[in-house]
């Protein structure tokens, strides 16, 4: 498989990244306040697991930008198919 030159992502999948970004922000500092007013560590746990998780979504959108426009050739449907097979196969297990 050849590498192609990183292109830049579109204003779409770049605006999506940033506004998950964003709400994991608010809920890290929504952690920090729980843990500064000592909230019950049950529900400080709960907050930890759904920033893992979005951050496992951010991490999602990026490898499928990463494999979409930095390995595929974009003359070879073939390949273009195995990739979205494999993108695909990579977001449900970081579900």
């Amino acid at each position: 498989m050849t590498m192609v030159k990183d292109k830049p992502m579109d204003d779409e999948h770049m605006k999506n990244i940033q506004v998950r970004l964003r709400k994991i922000e608010g809920q890290v500092k929504g952690i920090e306040k729980m843990v500064t007013s000592e909230a019950c560590c049950k529900n400080i746990l709960v907050q930890v697991a759904a920033v893992r998780a979005a951050m496992n979504k951010v991490g999602g959108l990026v490898l499928e930008r990463y494999t979409k426009k930095c390995l595929v050739c974009e003359d070879n449907e073939e390949e273009k198919e195995k990739i979205e097979e494999l993108v695909s196969t990579f977001m449900m297990f970081l579900k």
